[in-house]
């Protein structure tokens, strides 16, 4: 691939170039030469777009995408081609297909489906055999095969010393256990957050109580042995307080927030909108705003689209029954526009390559060329039209965006939306 992206202005704090406009030649893969009105060499193409401007390529560190299993809902290969239009150069695969991923046989399953793509697939091995909660899994033989982490997806370990244990097992090979946090027993049959809006609404409520209790618990635990864990999409405004404090203390503690709970509150759910079900819920504006403000401060590392594919026949049903879980990478961008300056919703969408251990290459000259290719300005509806993946469960349909995305540099590949 041969290209020239004129008229770039780069928003990358660790590059020279930081806030400048300028020409950016990519050859074979690589940044071969930035400057001022380059000359274009023959045969590469020439990109010119509105305000463009081009970062590190997004790294998404929750995304399903059902294969295998579950193709019905998401395939690998439509799922990354979704993320390269979306913006993102790299994802985290959760491991809830069917079967879960939970050997080394599974994760390089999920790799070889991702060969070729421009966006790349990190799998996440899941925690335990079957992400049952009862025996840890095949974590060393995972992390030899390209597992970037473990967790079981929006499944908590009820079993403390087993979480104990793994921290501990881990540290032999540097990894990363991700901790998922709510207490079933105090979440119970609740399917909203509790409060005055499920109240209002006749729906059973889910107390901030059985985030913050699991959270809590699993940093005594990191305290207790050491390593490192990542707690996922944290909603409650105690959670970023917890999580604070721990770092305060030294911990090897990070944590991510997903863009629903920073953009939409539990007012959504007024319309009984299945596809506003999540997991954890939507919450209060109280909550939204204490984790705007935990990404600000620096609390909260990264944001995640937890994009999450459900099919209409388990969606399309009464609140109380239908699945949890929204789409998330087609509206991220856009989404975080409306609430964070574009500086700030760069780095916290890039952040997620250091917790994870991938390589985060800056934009200089001889780098590779990963790069995200956006417009910050502009405003928009997002509407079922919008949605590039095979599931159409947004959260986000209706609501205003700012900015867009224009594509990717990646893997030696340039993909462009229309």
């Amino acid at each position: 691939m041969k290209a020239i992206l004129r008229n770039a202005k780069i928003i990358d704090s660790k590059s020279p170039f930081h806030n400048k406009t300028v020409d950016i030649l990519i050859a074979d893969g690589c940044i071969a030469k930035i400057g001022i009105a380059l000359p274009n060499p023959e045969n590469f193409e020439e990109i010119n777009r509105e305000n463009l401007h081009v970062s590190q390529g997004w790294f998404d560190s929750s995304v399903s995408l059902g294969e295998p299993g579950f193709e019905d809902r998401e395939t690998i290969g439509n799922g990354l081609q979704v993320a390269a239009q979306s913006g993102f150069t790299g994802i985290a695969l959760q491991p809830n297909s069917f079967p879960v991923i939970d050997n080394q046989s599974q994760i390089l399953f999920v790799k070889s489906k991702a060969i070729g793509a421009a966006t790349e697939l990190f799998p996440i091995g899941a925690l335990t055999k079957g992400s049952e909660g009862k025996d840890m899994a095949e974590l060393f033989d995972m992390k030899n095969a390209g597992a970037v982490a473990f967790g079981d997806y929006n499944r908590s370990l009820d079993n403390a010393n087993l979480l104990k244990i793994t921290l501990q097992y881990v540290q032999d090979f540097d990894g990363l256990v991700i901790a998922f946090s709510q207490d079933e027993k105090i979440k119970g049959n609740g399917v909203a957050n509790e409060g005055i809006v499920s109240t209002r609404l006749g729906l059973k409520g889910i107390p901030n109580l059985a985030e913050e209790l699991q959270v809590a618990r699993n940093l005594f635990l990191l305290e207790y042995t050491g390593g490192k864990l990542h707690i996922p999409t944290i909603s409650t405004a105690k959670s970023v307080a917890l999580i604070q404090e721990a770092k305060a203390k030294g911990l090897q503690i990070s944590c991510s927030v997903a863009v629903h709970h920073l953009v939409l509150t539990d007012e959504k759910l007024e319309e009984f909108d299945t596809r506003c079900k999540v997991t954890p819920p939507l919450r209060t504006e109280t909550d939204r705003l204490a984790l705007i403000e935990g990404v600000k401060n620096g609390t909260i590392d990264m944001i995640t689209s937890d994009h999450n594919p459900i099919d209409i026949e388990h969606k399309k049903m009464d609140f109380d029954t239908a699945k949890s879980g929204s789409i998330g990478l087609e509206s991220a961008f856009g989404a975080l526009m409306t609430i964070l300056p574009v500086e700030m919703v760069i780095e916290k969408l890039t952040a997620g390559r250091t917790t994870f251990g991938i390589e985060s290459p800056t934009i200089t000259e001889g780098a590779k060329a990963n790069l995200s290719l956006f417009n910050p300005e502009g405003k928009s509806t997002f509407t079922a039209d919008s949605i590039h993946s095979k599931s159409k469960n947004s959260a986000f349909i209706g609501t205003e965006q700012e900015g867009k995305v224009y594509g990717i540099v990646n893997q030696n590949q340039l993909i462009l939306n229309q």
